[in-house]
């Protein structure tokens, strides 16, 4: 007597691999995510200054200009944020940020081993372009400069 085995369709997914991918995932994107944001290489001189107001910031992404030692221009809006632009490409993207939200904030970020003048140039640049008011990006001062009376 031969008996007919039936075999039982099993209706579960076995998950175990996918959850392996997923934690692979996770940790390509920590490592890179750092790498990513670090952008243009600039030592931003410092100085005991007010931060930006946090609704400016929230409502509007700001308009970056930076400015590496070497003196070469980058902006953080186009196709190449890490390519350096001409001053020509500064005024069209500027203006183009401008005309579609006029309140976009607008920051210049130096390397503070830049010759002056450059920074001018280029907040003229920005001028140019429509924006009032330019900002400067720096870091905090590590210790608040003693008053002489």
């Amino acid at each position: 007597m031969v008996r007919n085995k039936q075999l039982k369709l099993m209706g579960e997914i076995n998950v175990v691999p996918y959850i392996d991918v997923m934690l692979v995932l996770l940790i390509i994107f920590m490592v890179t995510a750092p790498l990513l944001t670090q952008g243009i290489e600039v030592e931003l001189p410092d100085a005991a200054a007010e931060p930006l107001a946090d609704d400016l910031l929230r409502d509007h992404q700001p308009l970056i200009l930076s400015i590496n030692a070497s003196g070469d221009l980058f902006m953080n809006i186009g196709k190449d944020e890490d390519q350096a632009i001409d001053e020509a490409t500064v005024v069209a993207r500027t203006l183009a940020v401008l005309r579609r939200q006029p309140e976009t904030p607008v920051l210049v970020r130096a390397d503070e081993t830049v010759a002056f003048g450059r920074v001018v140039t280029a907040m003229v640049l920005l001028q140019q372009a429509g924006a009032e008011k330019v900002g400067f990006v720096t870091d905090p001062l590590e210790q608040l400069p003693v008053r002489r009376e």
